[in-house]
């Protein structure tokens, strides 16, 4: 089993991994205490991992589809203990009985196949579209209509974070589009500053948590717009579970006016400079020449600067 060396590996030079491997141990030592105190028919059998991604500023760009990160562990196997259900196009392109006809031939583990016309027929009150999320562990979706979905499935599947995954259908190969879905992890670049990333599972090892977080960061980070210049923070939580920071920038440059005095002139001039940046220069009155330097958020004493005044 990997060891890892601590404070000596940082995630793409910036998140220490040691920070890592002590955020994962607390949780799966919360969980465990916490299963020894309430009832196992209560609990979740295996419960999901987060990574919450917090931006500083919102992208200027909305992604409706999400970008697909590679694991080295899958969340989702479908190896009969899990259940996938396929949402298809029946309005063009392939019928519910042909995707349900190709499913059987390449042998994809799909428990069931929803065509978008039933799903807004049979599947359109509250408890319908609840006890749908219930009945499968992961929900995929052909990308040409990962657009209506929204609407058609309700705040259901937001909650329970089981929004479908698009897939590819126009491809030949569906098993392999599947394959490679249960084997990522996906980001969601919204209208926000937060974004949520499944990256393992409490059943899963220490070690292969770590590994999985380490490739969720390496490839949130190259995804997100301006790289890591706007990334605040990154933490991990279950769904019941407080959110631990692994991660935190540091602040920006502190907002600095000075005030400059013009011999050539009766005013007086003053700059804003933001990080050593001058972003605007003005003048002040005559009045205003006892004020000779404003630092925002210093800890000057202010008796210096009048000594120096006078």
């Amino acid at each position: 089993m990997e060891k890892f060396n601590g404070a000596a590996e940082n995630i793409c030079g910036r998140v220490a991994k040691e920070q890592v491997v002590r955020a994962v141990e607390s949780l799966l030592k919360w969980e465990n205490s916490r299963k020894q105190k309430q009832k196992a028919q209560l609990l979740e059998d295996d419960q999901l991992l987060y990574l919450c991604l917090s931006l500083k500023r919102i992208p200027d760009k909305v992604r409706l589809n999400p970008y697909q990160i590679a694991i080295p562990h899958p969340l989702f196997s479908l190896d009969g203990y899990q259940e996938a259900c396929l949402f298809v196009n029946d309005r063009k392109g392939f019928r519910q009985k042909e995707a349900k006809q190709k499913v059987a031939e390449e042998k994809i583990p799909v428990a069931k196949v929803i065509g978008v016309s039933k799903l807004r027929t049979d599947y359109k009150p509250f408890e319908s579209k609840r006890k749908l999320c219930g009945s499968y562990d992961i929900f995929l979706a052909d990308k040409c209509i990962f657009s209506v979905l929204p609407k058609l499935l309700g705040k259901t599947f937001f909650k329970k974070k089981k929004y479908p995954i698009p897939v590819d259908l126009t491809k030949q190969n569906w098993s392999k589009q599947i394959k490679a879905v249960c084997g990522s992890t996906f980001l969601y670049i919204k209208g926000g500053t937060c974004s949520v990333l499944k990256v393992g599972r409490l059943s899963q090892t220490k070690d292969e948590i770590v590994e999985n977080i380490t490739a969720a960061i390496e490839g949130a980070s190259s995804l997100i717009p301006n790289k890591w210049k706007n990334i605040r923070a990154l933490h991990l939580k279950t769904v019941e579970s407080v959110s631990l920071p692994i991660y935190q920038s540091l602040p920006e440059m502190p907002l600095k006016i000075n005030v400059l005095h013009n011999a050539l002139s009766t005013g007086t001039q003053h700059e804003l400079s933001v990080g050593g940046t001058v972003v605007k220069r003005a003048s002040l009155s005559k009045s205003d020449k006892s004020n000779a330097k404003l630092d925002l958020g210093s800890s000057e004493d202010p008796s210096s600067s009048e000594n120096e005044d006078n």
